[in-house]
């Protein structure tokens, strides 16, 4: 629990320390902000980080219970207001409307639980034609493993770039290794439990639960075309929308506990282009993107070899040099990451 790893925790107890962690990034992205802004010296030995005196981090904690309490007295409990509703990259809201922007196009945002669009075609129909641009369906029935390894670019690695080595076997474990200058980034999850570990991190390595717990699981679960209505329900088409000018289909559908995925197929190559998912947290839902490009021939399959992960702490693109289907793969790949001895 955040309790027992952090000192002075105040406005956010009784939560694990990964949900805790997606919290700190929800705030920081929704004001714009990093972690030396609330903790002076973060990033370096001489951070305290129970330390009060900058005011930012006294405002930010009575920030917290005033949302708190407006979802509690206005919307029974449920999480309408966070922290993005108001600040939008500003540390200070803006308070009066911006008449150039009233009088020009409108900005238009699908919100993150979308209904069933106009004219659009049935879930099913979209995952089939999906399957069928990568290979077929009895190709894609046969994926039972996936070992790949590559280059990875990693947000905020001292060092720059490392390697990387990816592996999932269905129908639900799956582990990204990624060694970099300056230590190893490990996801891992084994069907049951899951890992995450980061270099230069608050905290170096530490258990899933809740929410990203659900958010890994859904990451394994649709890393195999197959299982895509299988792993998710409630599915439905959303309205029509483009992503990086590409006009897509927009399929969501409900995870566990409150979790969500949303899958965007090109709608003139069938081909998937992102995932993004949402779990819950205490201030907010947490978000994680994958980007998918540079799809090309593996055994007959189509995989795509440029991935990149965007979560609220960072961005990683991973460059995929080598892919094999069906091979065995040693089960502690997806446990408990084990970590070299600090120095």
């Amino acid at each position: 629990m955040v309790e027992d790893v952090f000192k002075n925790v105040q406005a956010l107890k009784g939560i694990t320390v990964d949900e805790f962690m997606g919290t700190m990034g929800i705030m920081s992205a929704s004001l714009g902000l990093c972690c030396s802004d609330c903790h002076p010296g973060a990033g370096t030995e001489k951070v305290v980080w129970e330390d009060d005196s900058n005011p930012r981090k006294v405002t930010a904690r009575r920030m917290v219970l005033m949302m708190q309490a407006i979802n509690r007295d206005n919307f029974s409990g449920r999480q309408v207001m966070t922290c993005w509703t108001c600040h939008h990259l500003r540390d200070v809201p803006l308070q009066t409307p911006r008449l150039d922007h009233l009088y020009s196009e409108a900005l238009t945002e699908l919100d993150d639980v979308v209904s069933k669009g106009d004219g659009v075609p049935a879930p099913g129909a979209v995952i089939d034609a999906y399957v069928q641009a990568i290979g077929g369906a009895e190709k894609v029935a046969g994926i039972t493993s996936i070992v790949a390894t590559g280059k990875v670019e990693a947000f905020g690695s001292f060092g720059g770039g490392g390697n990387f080595e990816f592996f999932a076997q269905a129908p639900d474990k799956r582990a990204m290794h990624s060694h970099l200058p300056d230590g190893e980034s490990i996801r891992t999850f084994d069907g049951r439990t899951g890992w995450f570990a980061i270099p230069l991190a608050v905290v170096p390595k530490y258990p899933l639960t809740g929410g990203e717990l659900d958010g890994a699981r859904l990451d394994a679960l649709l890393t195999f075309p197959a299982q895509i209505a299988q792993s998710l329900t409630a599915l439905r088409v959303g309205p029509r929308t483009e992503v990086q000018g590409k006009d897509v289909y927009l399929l969501q559908g409900n995870g566990a506990r409150g979790s969500l995925a949303t899958l965007y197929f090109d709608r003139e190559s069938g081909l998937l282009v992102r995932i993004i998912r949402h779990t819950p947290s205490k201030i907010g839902k947490v978000p994680t993107q994958i980007d998918y490009e540079d799809y090309r021939d593996v055994a007959g399959i189509k995989f795509p070899h440029r991935w990149t992960v965007t979560w609220l702490d960072g961005r990683d693109t991973f460059e995929f040099t080598d892919v094999t289907f069906n091979a065995p793969i040693d089960a502690a790949k997806f446990g408990e990451p084990v970590l070299p001895a600090a120095r």
